[in-house]
Order: structure tokens, then sequence, then C-alpha cells
């Protein structure tokens, strides 16, 4: 047990909080907004440390992509030069920014009766996931658009962490830290703050 708890404070488990946050919405859809503190926490940390702390010790997400890659890919490609300094930042940023805009304006529209919630997952926000998602526990209370909210959101998240995962196969196990929209905000913060 001490060992579990010392590997904890090393960071070594941090991918286990990606695992549950897809858990807990296979339990109930609504505990995909937990995901927003993924976003919100890192810019906290950007603002308070002027580092990208996050990035480099917390993020769950690069654990996942770590403990993958390097245990299915020993001999993965070299991260594309566009990804690095082209384009594909800038693509992924303008994709979660298009997102989240989708992600406001949908809830928006369904908690003014204008909209039928959406009660499916979605890859890339277009294409529906062809199977129903399993809810282990049902609320009946919930607010039509926080549901949809928090499907919605889970989508994104979902699409993300794919693109991730196959980035980890194909090239280095972070390929994805180097178009994460999180990181590439950091990156723009960071520029702006050392010009002042």
């Amino acid at each position: 047990m001490n060992n579990f708890i010392k590997n904890i404070k090393n960071n070594k488990y941090l991918f286990v909080i990606n695992l549950l946050y897809f858990a807990l919405g296979i339990v109930n859809i609504n505990f995909a907004l937990l995901g927003f503190i993924c976003m919100m926490l890192p810019m906290y940390l950007l603002i308070k440390t002027n580092k990208k702390t996050y990035c480099q010790g917390y993020c769950p997400r690069a654990n996942l992509y770590t403990k993958v890659g390097k245990s299915t890919n020993k001999y993965s490609g070299k991260t594309p030069k566009y990804f690095i300094n082209g384009n594909m930042k800038w693509i992924m940023l303008s994709y979660f920014g298009i997102s989240l805009f989708f992600i406001m304006m949908s809830t928006i529209r369904v908690s003014s009766g204008l909209m039928m919630p959406m009660k499916s997952l979605r890859f890339l926000i277009l294409f529906t996931v062809p199977f129903e998602m399993i809810q282990l526990i049902e609320l009946n209370n919930i607010l039509p658009w926080i549901t949809h909210l928090s499907y919605r959101f889970y989508s994104m998240m979902m699409t993300t962490t794919v693109i991730g995962l196959v980035l980890a196969l194909i090239y280095k196990p972070k390929t994805w830290c180097v178009i994460c929209p999180i990181a590439t905000i950091s990156d723009v913060y960071l520029k702006a703050n050392k010009k002042l």
C-alpha cells in the first residue's frame, strides 16, 4: 500500500484518472461534466505558476499516452515536423474551439426548447457512434440541457483521447502533447507574458 501511495505522489498512476472519467460516464453520463476540471486546472496552474505545470507533471492524458505508447510500440516513428513547427497545433486548437462553440450553442438551444437533447456519443462532432451508451444509474430529475451538455462534452473528450492514443501508437507516446489545445493556449499565454 505504501508503494502505491508513493507511486501516486510520483505521478505514475495519473492515467487512472482518465480511465475513471470514462468509467464514470458509463455509470451516469452527467459525470462527464467533471471534464471541465481537466480544462480549468491547467489554466489555473498556468496563471499561478507562469509555467506549463499541468502539462509537465500532472496531465493524466500524457501519463496514459506514455503508458500505452511505451508498452505497445517500442519502435515508433518520429513525430512529423508539421506537428511541431506546422499548422497541426492550430488545426487542433480550431477543432477544440469549434467543438466548444457547438457544445455551447446546442446546449443553449436545448435549454430554450428549440432543440431536442442529444443522447448519443459523437466522434469529431459529426459522426454518431453506432451504439447506445450504457447507463448503470438513471437520474430522472436532471434537466435535459445538462444531459445534452454531458453527452457533448464526453464526446469531445472521447474524440481527443482516441486521437491521442492513435498518435501514441504511430509516433512517440506524447505526440498528442505537441498539438494539444491546452498546451497551445499555454504556449501563447507564456509568449505574451514574456513580451510584457
